[in-house]
């Protein structure tokens, strides 16, 4: 007998439990929706008045599971356009994979990497224009500008991310002949990634093509001093000697 009140009351406690735990799951739930509905209400032009912030809270109540479908498959869909711009641009098609990349933004445009790898397609994309019509050079600087503008957007995303910075001092020295403007961006990346080699040769460069001989004579020391690839080391001497020859006469 005693057992089987026992028995008796650990059911009542857990039902009891459960309770709880559905009341508070409805609860967070309904307050979930309120303030979904307060949001849309307040993002109109002239806000919402009450029955409409109800109206609304009603709506997403009844429409809920299909909103949370929706949202996990925009998100899909945009990993998808993303694997698939980057499966396109490794295989060199590069105005295909722009074109998997703009959808992916559309599904995600808060991904600064989906950025950068628009900035490389547009870059390479842009190179390949040689002039087969009349507007090859209006769509050579679109591209070009589409390049420059996704860079720069990547970095002022996440300050920190290195890639894009690195592109974009590439693409000012070695594409759009403003060299000027790649030294602070290369300069800021090797104070993150001071060991840098590739890096050191387009910020040396830069400082060259703006008539700052030594500090590009500087920088090529430097990858002399710190590199340990032969050829490498060789390339920096050449350049290193061009530049004293410029400086000295």
């Amino acid at each position: 007998m005693k057992k089987a009140k026992e028995i008796i009351l650990g059911i009542i406690v857990i039902a009891a439990i459960v309770a709880t735990i559905t009341f508070v799951y409805r609860h967070e739930k309904s307050k979930v929706s309120r303030d979904l509905a307060k949001r849309i209400a307040e993002l109109s032009p002239r806000g919402g008045p009450p029955e409409t912030i109800d109206g609304l809270r009603k709506a997403i109540a009844l429409y809920e599971a299909q909103i949370e479908r929706n949202v996990k498959e925009g998100a899909q869909t945009g990993t998808y356009w993303k694997i698939l711009g980057i499966r396109l641009s490794d295989r060199g098609m590069h105005r295909d994979a722009l074109a998997a990349f703009e959808r992916a933004i559309w599904f995600n445009a808060d991904d600064p990497t989906l950025f950068y790898l628009t900035g490389l397609s547009a870059g390479v994309a842009a190179k390949s224009v040689v002039g087969f019509s009349a507007g090859s050079n209006a769509e050579r600087e679109q591209l070009f500008r589409l390049s420059e503008n996704s860079h720069k957007r990547a970095i002022d995303m996440d300050s920190g991310y290195n890639r894009p910075m690195y592109a974009l001092g590439v693409l000012y020295v070695f594409e759009l002949d403003r060299p000027a403007e790649a030294i602070p961006i290369m300069e800021r990346y090797l104070r993150s990634l001071p060991n840098d080699i590739p890096a050191m040769f387009v910020l040396a460069r830069a400082y060259f093509m703006t008539e700052n001989f030594q500090q590009s004579i500087d920088l090529y020391d430097r990858i002399i001093s710190r590199t340990k690839d032969a050829r490498v080391r060789t390339e920096a001497q050449y350049n290193r000697e061009i530049v004293m020859g410029l400086m000295y006469g």
